[in-house]
């Protein structure tokens, strides 16, 4: 059964506003079937409306269908009339570094790499530790991912700026001018962001870290719920200054 979650901003003098309508949406890892369906609300709930739906990142692993998911993004699959971004999360940065590299196959593997390589017919290693086998996993990677996969992960962007809102995978460091920042803490930063109380530049809306619900505060919003275990993939929608969710 799908699901919504709605939420209001608070009333405030300064209120954030967002004249375009957007949509983003957290980690899908492999759950083709969920964006399909999440993907279907959005086109519900826009009604027709030019809108803009923001991805981000953290497309693969972990689920069973990290080709298929690929596949529907880098074709535009069900984004009739939406204008999509697609940001880099750290699960595609180490997918792009073992194809470049052949590096990094066994930590990969802890984090969802296996269903990866399993989605695009590769044999995963018996053994995390056994070099021939990871060189293997990735002399058939090169040859089975398709080469508009690979475009679409080499297009990826790190942020996206709209209005109040500053879209990333994982967070900013609260310590340092976004200008100053790049992949370590666009795709990684977790704790130092999350527990801050700091003013930030913007209203960081990102994905990275699960929690049960999508949680908002004063200058986060945060919209992964876990997708590939819980089966809620989650989407937060602006528009002036409203803040709802919506979940499969």
């Amino acid at each position: 059964m799908w699901s919504f979650f709605s939420r209001n901003a608070k009333s405030s003098k300064n209120k954030p506003v967002l004249s375009t309508l957007t949509y983003a949406v957290g980690d899908i890892h492999g759950r083709l079937d969920l964006l399909e369906r999440l993907l279907d609300l959005i086109q519900i709930d826009r009604n027709g409306r030019d809108a803009e739906i923001v991805f981000l990142g953290d497309y693969i692993d972990r689920g069973a269908d990290s080709a298929g998911v690929v596949e529907a993004l880098a074709t535009r699959k069900g984004m009739e009339g939406l204008n999509p971004i697609f940001l880099k999360g750290n699960h595609e940065a180490t997918l792009i570094e073992f194809l470049k590299s052949g590096q990094g196959g066994p930590a990969w593997a802890k984090f969802g790499g296996l269903e990866a390589l399993a989605s695009y017919g590769v044999r995963p290693p018996k053994k995390r530790t056994n070099r021939a086998q990871w060189s293997e996993a990735h002399a058939q990677l090169q040859k089975a991912i398709p080469e508009h996969h690979l475009e679409f992960l080499e297009k990826l962007e790190l942020t996206a700026r709209r209005g109040p809102y500053l879209f990333v995978h994982a967070g900013i460091d609260p310590n340092r001018p976004i200008s100053e920042q790049g992949e370590a803490e666009f795709l990684w930063i977790r704790k130092a962001f999350l527990t801050s109380s700091k003013r930030l530049e913007a209203i960081v809306v990102h994905g990275h870290s699960v929690t049960g619900k999508p949680k908002r505060s004063k200058y986060r919003i945060g919209v992964d719920t876990g997708a590939y275990m819980s089966g809620h993939l989650t989407a937060v929608k602006l528009l002036d200054d409203r803040v709802d969710f919506i979940a499969t």
